[in-house]
C-alpha cells in the first residue's frame, strides 16, 4: 500500500518549495520535495562532501523555536545517525530512535508531537543493513529480559520473509519490518491516519545500506 502524500508548503532553512494553495492536484504523483532535499543530503554523506553550515549563528536561531521538515523514526544502532546520513543540521530533523525502531507508544507519541505542534509534514521510518535487532528476532533465541523481548517481539512476523538464497537472508525482513512499522503508525495513531488523509503528512519507507551509506526509499 502507497502512503506517501505531499504537502503543499514545506520550508527549509534558507529553502522556499512550494506549490500554489489553489492549484488543482495534478492526475500524475508530484514530486516529494522534503525527500528531494534529504536524498541530496545523502548523497553529500556518501560523497564526502557535507554542506557547510554556521552551527553556532543556527543554535542561536533555534534557542526559542524549531520547525523540523521531517521526522526520522530509526534504529538506535551507532552507525545510522539521520541528521549525519541525511547531512543535515541543527533544526532540520525531529529524530526518534529505538532498537529496530518500532512503533511502540513512546515513539508513536514523539511522532505525533512532531507533527501536530512543530509542524513536521513528513515522517521516514528508515532500517538498516545488518540490523542486531531483526537479527536477534529471527535468530529463535529467548530474549534475556523483558525490556528485551519488547524490543524483538514486534519484529518477529517479518521474519518469514527470509530468504536463505538471498547474500543477506535478513535484508527482506528487515525491509518488511520497515512497512509494518509505517503501517503501525497508521493503525495506532488516529491523529497520524488523519493528518495523512487530510495530506498534511507523507509517510516514507527507506533502507540504509551500511556497504555504500547510501539511503533508499522503498515506498
Amino acid at each position: 500500500m502507497r502512503i506517501a502524500f505531499r504537502c503543499l508548503i514545506v520550508l527549509l532553512p534558507g529553502i522556499l518549495l512550494s506549490s500554489p494553495a489553489g492549484a488543482q492536484q495534478s492526475a500524475r504523483p508530484s514530486v516529494d520535495p522534503i525527500w528531494s532535499v534529504l536524498a541530496a543530503g545523502n548523497q553529500r554523506f556518501v560523497g564526502g562532501k557535507p554542506q557547510p553550515r554556521d552551527a553556532v549563528a543556527r543554535r542561536k536561531e533555534l534557542a526559542s523555536t524549531q520547525n523540523p521538515h521531517a521526522a526520522v523514526l530509526s534504529c538506535s544502532d551507532s552507525r545510522v545517525p539521520p541528521e549525519v546520513v541525511f547531512d543535515q543540521g541543527l533544526g532540520d530533523l525531529f529524530v526518534v530512535r529505538s532498537a529496530g525502531e518500532s512503533a511502540d507508544p513512546l515513539s508513536v507519541g514523539s511522532l505525533e508531537y512532531a507533527v501536530e505542534h512543530l509542524g513536521t509534514t513528513e515522517i521516514v521510518v528508515m532500517g538498516h543493513q545488518h540490523c542486531g535487532a531483526v537479527t536477534a528476532a529471527c535468530g529463535g533465541e529467548k530474549a534475556e529480559s523483558p525490556n528485551l523481548l519488547a524490543v524483538v517481539s514486534p519484529i518477529t512476523s517479518s521474519c518469514a520473509t527470509a530468504d536463505k538464497k538471498q547474500a543477506d537472508p535478513m535484508d527482506l525482513p528487515i525491509k518488511d519490518h520497515v512497512h509494518s512499522v509505517a503501517m503501525a503508525l497508521l493503525a495506532k495513531s488516529p491523529m497520524l491516519k488523519h493528518a495523512v488523509t487530510e495530506h498534511k503528512l507523507t509517510i516514507v519507507e527507506a533502507y540504509y545500506s551500511l556497504d555504500t551509506g547510501v539511503v533508499t526509499k522503498l515506498r
